[in-house]
């Protein structure tokens, strides 16, 4: 494990070794994959969505407990847009609570309803949002820090559709909470032009896809290494709930769908239904279901551990800032012995 690179607001927030944030993946963020992602210096968030039964989910936390030994970690809470799941995020919440989780990510729609019991909790909370103009929102309603993601991510980027590099240049000026950016994240030297824009960190999500730790089907995971972030498309824009997906076959019918004016969300149902993606990560047959992949799977050329994957990265940014030094004209003087002055009349 590297040594510590960087300091700042997140990683005191999280009190983690690095600026490096895992954020929930449906189906994939269990209590395993998250040990791997604290163990390795990060902070990472179980999926609470991803298990309907709660039982399980508290299981999950426990597992994450004992692999980490004791370390803090987080849960993400999403909070879909469709009806009919309140009462199923609401015993995530009970059970986040009743085992005193740490670290809570929420996303989705808003936390207002239930962000007042995890802060009495004592819960440090992050909500992801999808565009600058969310960022005021968000901070009115209480939350520790805020995650910012581009058009580049997988799953649900919402329906801005900016990309990364351009709304990370904007945070200084639109939040003073801590703040993380995501969306196509998955080298060191994204994480050394994220914190010069002015964020605190960054989160990744499709970079992590082919870790050892996570549970997914091996083939799929060499479909993963085999990407190169073109191959993924946005669908379901339609209905304004974005998810940028792998280009399969469910995509491509849901692609044809919405090219063909259908606003029955009925006619989607076949091709949408999360139990095809969660059959394509225990199978490794990915023809089918709706699969978050962001291009980010751009940088990943291996099946390797979190910890590899951290070491790499915050390698990576240690070049880029010898990079930086070596482009610095103060640099390139002193180099030469010369004067910044003298150089400059020369």
């Amino acid at each position: 494990m590297r040594e510590p690179l960087f300091r700042t607001r997140i990683t005191e927030l999280f009190g983690i070794r690095h600026p490096l944030l895992c954020g929930g993946l449906m189906w994939l963020g269990d209590g395993r994959y998250v040990a791997a992602v604290v163990n390795g210096g990060g902070m990472g968030f179980i999926t609470a969505l991803a298990f309907p039964d709660p039982e399980e989910f508290r299981r999950q936390v426990h597992l994450c407990r004992e692999l980490t030994g004791g370390k803090p970690f987080g849960v993400n809470i999403s909070v879909p847009r469709r009806p009919g799941y309140k009462e199923r995020v609401a015993r995530h919440i009970d059970i986040t609570i009743e085992e005193q989780v740490r670290f809570v990510e929420t996303a989705g729609g808003s936390p207002d309803w239930f962000i007042d019991r995890l802060k009495a909790a004592g819960c440090v909370v992050i909500h992801k949002v999808p565009g600058i103009k969310y960022l005021a929102s968000a901070e009115r309603l209480g939350v520790d820090a805020v995650s910012l993601i581009g058009a580049e991510a997988g799953g649900h980027p919402g329906i801005v559709l900016m990309g990364t590099m351009v709304q990370g240049a904007q945070l200084r000026e639109a939040t003073s909470l801590p703040c993380v950016i995501g969306g196509g994240i998955g080298a060191g030297r994204q994480l050394v032009a994220a914190l010069a824009l002015g964020a605190d960190g960054v989160l990744m999500g499709s970079r992590m896809l082919a870790s050892t730790e996570m549970w997914s089907h091996p083939e799929y995971k060499r479909r993963v290494v085999s990407g190169d972030g073109t191959d993924s498309r946005l669908c379901m824009l339609t209905f304004k709930d974005t998810h940028r997906v792998l280009a399969n076959e469910s995509s491509d019918a849901v692609a044809a769908l919405e090219a063909a004016g259908v606003r029955d969300i009925e006619q989607y149902r076949e091709h949408i239904d999360g139990r095809l993606t969660r059959r394509a990560y225990e199978t490794g047959d990915f023809k089918r279901g709706m699969i978050d992949y962001g291009q980010a799977v751009a940088f990943v050329d291996e099946i390797e551990s979190v910890e590899a994957i951290f070491d790499r990265i915050i390698d990576d940014a240690r070049r880029s800032l010898a990079r930086l030094d070596e482009v610095t004209v103060e640099r390139q003087d002193n180099a030469r012995g010369r004067q910044p002055d003298e150089a400059r009349s020369a």
